[in-house]
């Protein structure tokens, strides 16, 4: 009998010793491989984390005890010890559970999650709150060195150290160099150190010198300081311990008794507690471990060959084609990313061009001041950022883009419906929050073509900052003979007609289709949607019902926008605006998405020809 099969709570992982925790992370990663393989997730992280995860739920006692998980992408070994093994092969399928921590589905998801560098600064509000109402337990924050290439980290930590006593920070270390301890007297003094005793030891030595009359506090601050001073020497450990951390580092973070010392020590600590731990991505599976990056977010795969069963051209390869073939001829232009080379198509740029490429890490906000920079210079920077991450940089795209009146493009990649991701990752608002952006020119391509043509033209043709917004995925159903006519918006069918359906980008295929199957009903296609033509109002004048299609939110989107116009022009046509309600939208497949808004070919047509 399995050890996995009746593990299905965290307590159940406090009856079991070394040999029998090894062997439940040797299961715990099969069951990883075999799930992501049929549903597609994040694989590499989480099979880093596996003996980590376990440890933490070894020593720990959630939902008491509170872990954060940053991103969230390293959680799948969590939800299985946390009561969902048995759903978990539902994982990132509709009505299934998350990918990421959500609340909703378990006491012991904390905090809900999906963007990056969040876990420190929820961690230290938890803690706090903790110690305001008396409440025990520890609050622990695990996070990536990728994570901790965004500035909220390091604003959460310049604000946490000196007084969260119980406050835990786990740094899982596995890209970055950070200089390890050399020799056997470090490694000796780490043992020590990280001795449930020793702090206990420590602490009561320590208040025992400060009760002494008239010198006692002094030596107790005279031994403090050479301590610090030792500690900081011995293990490079500055930047932390400055900032008010304990500092207990770095830890094999695939050897589970390591884990368990190291974790009991800082839960006997009074005193804000920073781990480095080094774990290896993709850990146990050769492929991932092989190759991280490609297993970070991978769909559906080949478990004996680890290749993806899905791939080819797609909205994001086109990109990254075309930036290349403008950049041969143009020297000013340059790639930014943030750390997001592979997903947004710049391999290529990369590596074609490494002096004009880019990859400032997880700091959104600084890639598009950085940007700004650069446009100040002469050079045109392209920013390829996915659009639920584009939403971090809002202030800086309009006090350091806009209002500088700098030429810059954003390439916003998984605009609208992204899938599977679930509610954090739906590219939904980009529409609504650049819409209000002064200046800003948006595109929308429905077709690689497009996608292409509308680059050129955001390059060479169009003053200021461009937004060009694509789907993740491959196009759709593209008409026969259809061209891009490098208008601001296109005209399909008979003007006179009395029904008119507007829309634009991916849903035009969904649209198309529909209107060939349609009576008295024209289609108007939206290829510039900032600012919006008003010629086109001219081609609505004699409709009696115009249905605007909005794959993206409704308040404040492209579709309040269009109805702004009609009104203002005195046109009396009914107005119907199909978009995203007031909500956050849920994980499942693209279609069935597109089928739940009522914006699929079908829903179009039952919708129109009523």
């Amino acid at each position: 009998m399995s050890i996995l099969s009746w593990v299905n709570s965290p307590k159940d992982i406090k009856k079991l010793n070394t040999d029998e925790l090894n062997d439940l992370c040797a299961e715990i990663r099969e069951l990883l491989i075999s799930t992501v393989s049929k549903t597609g997730g994040h694989l590499a992280s989480n099979l880093g984390v596996v003996e980590l995860t376990v440890a933490l739920h070894k020593v720990f006692n959630s939902p008491v005890d509170q872990i954060v998980f940053d991103v969230g992408h390293q959680c799948y070994t969590h939800k299985i010890l946390t009561g969902r093994k048995n759903e978990f092969s539902t994982l990132r399928t509709e009505g299934g559970i998350s990918g990421f921590t959500r609340p909703v589905e378990s006491e012991h998801d904390i905090f809900s999650s999906g963007h990056s560098s969040t876990s420190i600064s929820a961690a230290v509000g938890l803690a706090r709150a903790k110690q305001i109402k008396g409440e025990k337990g520890k609050v622990i924050a695990v996070i990536g060195d990728g994570a901790l290439t965004g500035g909220l980290a390091y604003e959460a930590l310049n604000n946490s150290g000196n007084d969260n006593s119980n406050l835990i920070v786990i740094l899982n270390d596995n890209n970055m160099s950070i200089s390890r301890n050399v020799g056997s007297m470090a490694k000796n003094l780490t043992t020590i150190r990280t001795s449930p005793r020793y702090v206990t030891f420590k602490s009561k030595i320590q208040r025992g010198l400060a009760r002494i009359p008239k010198i006692g506090t002094q030596i107790s601050r005279t031994f403090t300081y050479i301590n610090s001073k030792i500690r900081k020497k011995i293990y490079h450990a500055t930047f932390f311990e400055d900032l008010g951390f304990r500092y207990y580092g770095p830890i094999d973070g695939h050897d589970i008794d390591a884990l368990i010392d190291v974790l009991k020590a800082a839960k006997a600590h009074n005193h804000s507690v920073l781990i480095n731990v080094n774990t290896v991505k993709g850990k146990g599976y050769n492929p991932a471990e092989k190759n991280p990056t490609q297993f970070h977010g991978i769909g559906k795969f080949d478990i004996n060959t680890g290749e993806p069963k899905s791939s080819g051209k797609n909205f994001s390869s086109t990109f990254g084609e075309t930036i290349c073939k403008f950049a041969e001829h143009d020297g000013r232009i340059c790639c930014v990313t943030a750390a997001m080379a592979e997903g947004t198509g710049l391999c290529e740029f990369a590596d074609k061009y490494p002096q004009r490429f880019f990859d400032v890490g997880i700091a959104e906000q600084h890639a598009v001041t950085f940007s700004s920079g650069l446009a100040k210079n002469g050079m045109i920077p392209v920013f390829a950022v996915y659009s639920t991450f584009l939403q971090r940089s809002y202030d800086q795209l309009i006090h350091d883009i806009a209002m500088q009146g700098l030429k810059m493009i954003f390439a916003v990649d998984r605009a609208g419906f992204v899938g599977e991701d679930g509610e954090s990752h739906q590219g939904v608002f980009d529409t609504a929050f650049l819409n209000s952006v002064v200046g800003l020119t948006i595109y929308a391509p429905s077709f690689y073509n497009e996608l292409g043509a509308m680059l050129y033209e955001s390059i060479y043709k169009t003053d200021g900052a461009s937004a060009i917004r694509y789907p993740r995925g491959n196009e759709r159903y593209m008409p026969e003979n259809y061209e891009y006519n490098h208008q601001s918006y296109s005209v399909f069918g008979d003007r006179s007609a009395e029904n008119c359906i507007v829309t634009y980008g991916r849903l035009f295929s969904e649209c198309y289709q529909a209107y060939e199957n349609l009576d008295n009903t024209c289609l108007v296609k939206l290829n510039k949607i900032k600012p919006i033509d008003e010629n086109v109002i001219n081609e609505l004048k004699r409709c009696k019902d115009i249905y605007f299609y909005e794959e993206g939110i409704r308040s404040g989107g492209i579709g309040e926008t269009f109805a702004s116009i009609l009104l203002e022009n005195n046109i009396k046509a009914e107005f119907h605006h199909i978009a995203v309600n007031d909500e956050f939208i849920r994980q499942a497949s693209v279609d069935s998405q597109l089928k739940h808004y009522k914006m699929d070919c079908q829903s179009i047509i039952e919708e129109v020809g009523k």
